[in-house]
């Protein structure tokens, strides 16, 4: 088993919702657990969407935005939040900020294609 993984820059990729994303760790061989950096431009909204069967947690690390999840009222979070979004939920995320709005998304189990659902 490789006990290390180590993203590129390089592999960071431009996802359709409207976020750069790097996936740091999303392997068969631990399918507990995805995280992937996401990266939202400032004054951008990311589409609607959710994970079937998918829990997401969303670490900010920089900048300033606004968590929309389920029919909740919409929330400001900054740099050490932590939001958690369950399964089947709609969210999407706005940087209100002047500057990028990074965070770690961490699924459980792991991020797969056929679980995400636009909503848009």
């Amino acid at each position: 088993m490789n006990t290390r993984q180590r993203a590129l820059p390089e592999d960071e990729y431009y996802w359709k919702e409207g976020c750069h994303i790097l996936e740091l760790s999303n392997s068969s061989s631990d399918p507990d657990l995805s995280i992937a950096r996401a990266r939202v431009a400032p004054g951008v909204t990311t589409q609607w969407h959710c994970l079937q069967g998918v829990a997401e947690r969303y670490v900010i690390l920089e900048g300033n935005g606004i968590v929309e999840v389920g029919g909740e009222e919409s929330l400001p979070v900054t740099v050490a939040d932590v939001v958690l979004i369950p399964p089947g939920v709609r969210q999407r995320i706005t940087n209100s900020g002047s500057t990028q709005l990074v965070f770690l998304a961490l699924c459980t189990p792991r991020f797969e294609l056929a679980c995400y659902r636009a909503l848009e």
